[in-house]
């Protein structure tokens, strides 16, 4: 398993703009990713310029193919009108919980 958890700080008013990004990207990566295997969009409470992404993927070749997908180069590209900053980044490795793929359980 891998995993990375993306915090974006929009610029204020941007986050309509952004969530309309996201959710034409969103049905894209459902339909054409198996190696996607949790990709998931949040609101930041109390935030409302603040998204936070969480991203888990069967291994790192399946992120790797991820981010050589035509829709997901269109969506980082894109993005950059809307961030008030370079987005945080920090990847992960499972060790366990519930809901995770075989052997992080």
């Amino acid at each position: 398993m891998f995993g990375l958890v993306v915090r974006f700080n929009l610029l204020p008013g941007a986050a309509g703009r952004f969530d309309r990004l996201v959710a034409e990207t969103l049905p894209l990566i459902v339909s054409s990713e198996p190696g996607t295997l949790v990709y998931a969009t949040h609101v930041v409470e109390g935030e409302p310029d603040a998204r936070i992404f969480y991203e888990v993927y069967q291994d790192r070749a399946a992120f790797d193919e991820h981010e050589r997908q035509e829709h997901v180069r269109r969506f980082l590209s894109a993005r950059e009108e809307f961030l008030a900053g370079p987005p945080r980044v920090e990847f992960l490795t499972g060790v366990g919980g519930k809901g995770l793929p075989d052997g992080t359980q």
